[in-house]
């Protein structure tokens, strides 16, 4: 009997170690799901700044976009300048006065003569312009991903943009793209419930996004991220 007894004492021993590894594990294991999933949004919202950052340059007015559709679009069927250079100025051209610019318009004009009298022969500045998507983010890149949370079964990115005149009248425009922890997270089970509240409780003492996000549009901050 005191051998049955020990028996199923052992196996109630294993019985609760096993249950605390598997509770701790699970912890690990939804830490880790989180993270994944974190890195996810982080990198999307990365490409949204850098599609931005273009759009702005490439817009007369300045401003950023204010639509996932028309920075989709602008992703897709934008291009992007690209210099080929070729030759460099030695130290005599460059002291005899030859600037990049200037060694570009002879070049450019196609006097012979005026670029043998250089020595531009070897010298080329042209401007191509590449496809936009392949240069950000590499051949065969989803120009309509971009709109999507990831693991966020549809839900898309918060965008918002708008120009605001500084106290010197200057104008500056700003934007900002969010994604709210309950698209991300969802789907996490209760672990996943209890964190989302959490964070939004956080997030509302310090004041701050309940998720993450790039930009400020009332506080410039150069489009940087919320967890940087």
């Amino acid at each position: 009997m005191k051998k049955v007894f020990n028996v199923l004492l052992a196996l109630c021993v294993v019985g609760l170690l096993f249950i605390c590894w598997r509770s701790i594990q699970d912890d690990i294991d939804f830490g880790k799901e989180v993270t994944i999933r974190e890195n996810a949004v982080k990198a999307r919202l990365l490409e949204i700044k850098a599609a931005q950052e273009e759009y702005k340059l490439q817009n007369p007015e300045g401003s950023y976009c204010d639509s996932l559709f028309k920075l989709v679009e602008f992703v897709r069927n934008g291009r992007i300048p690209k210099i080929v250079k070729e030759g460099v100025l030695s130290d005599e051209q460059m002291e005899k006065g030859l600037t990049e610019r200037k060694a570009a318009e002879i070049v450019n004009s196609g006097d012979a003569a005026a670029i043998a009298a250089n020595g531009l022969q070897g010298f080329r500045r042209d401007t191509t312009w590449v496809n936009l998507s392949d240069s950000l983010f590499g051949p065969g890149y989803n120009a309509d991903s971009i709109r999507y949370i990831p693991f966020a079964e549809g839900d898309t990115f918060q965008l918002q943009a708008l120009p605001t005149v500084t106290r010197s009248g200057t104008i500056l425009y700003t934007m900002e793209c969010a994604a709210p922890d309950v698209s991300f997270l969802k789907n996490m089970g209760r672990n996943g419930e209890r964190l989302i509240v959490n964070r939004a409780r956080l997030a509302e003492d310090m004041g701050s996004y309940p998720g993450l996000k790039i930009g400020d549009l009332y506080n410039w901050n150069n489009n940087a991220g919320n967890w940087e």
